[in-house]
């Protein structure tokens, strides 16, 4: 039986090509893309441009800048969107602001084409994942769902894994919950079932959570 595009993609490990930065774990788009294109040749993807101003970004003065991205797969066509942040994850505007915290006020650099441009290509990156490609990163997973893969580079060591008893349990309300809950609204199309799958491998649910999570899978 011929696997899905979502299967193929998902089932390639892509723990050698990350980087990390601010705790939060980059996948190389170059790498993401090239490896796409040797499973789908007639892969394509579109940079979204406001339709007011033909910018390939979208702004508001309030909230900041957004960039959106549309990658077609054999056929299938999914979008993606993602907010120009600074290293602190703080939304940039067109102009430099402040803003407190407990350690005392800081400053938001105003946004330049360079950080337009790097908010694109991890845009595009996480336009993949909804694919299949790298989406276990963003589930805060360190394997993908399958073992039956070829390592892309040399081979990596795998860790051992815990059972589902020794994972710890989601409660809902609380700061992993809201990390997970993010995940979800922003991969709905995946479906209940392989969302669920995702979460069970880094936490256990109770029937609360399950229900919570169909409430936000709509």
């Amino acid at each position: 039986m011929q696997k899905s595009v979502f299967d193929s993609l998902n089932a390639i490990n892509v723990n050698d090509k990350v980087e990390k930065k601010s705790n939060l774990t980059y996948l190389s788009w170059a790498w993401a893309w090239a490896e796409v294109k040797k499973v789908y040749p007639s892969a394509t993807y579109t940079v979204l441009r406001d339709p007011l101003t033909e910018k390939p970004y979208f702004y508001d003065e309030n909230l900041g800048y957004m960039v959106m991205t549309s990658v077609t797969i054999d056929g299938q066509t999914l979008e993606m969107w993602l907010p120009v942040m600074d290293g602190a994850n703080q939304a940039m505007k067109k102009d430099s602001y402040e803003y407190s915290t407990r350690y005392g006020v800081k400053t938001v650099d105003a946004a330049t084409m360079f950080d337009i441009n790097k908010t694109l290509m991890r845009c595009l990156t996480k336009n993949l994942a909804m694919f299949g490609l790298g989406l276990y990163i963003y589930a805060g997973e360190d394997l993908p769902e399958t073992t039956d893969y070829t390592p892309i580079a040399k081979p990596t060591t795998k860790k051992a894994t815990a059972t589902s008893a020794e994972l710890p349990w989601l409660k809902f309300g609380d700061d992993n919950w809201k990390n997970i809950a993010s995940y979800i609204d922003a991969n709905k199309a995946l479906g209940y079932d392989k969302i669920v799958a995702q979460v069970k491998r880094k936490y256990q649910l109770s029937n609360k959570e399950l229900k919570a999570i169909k409430d936000l899978v709509g």
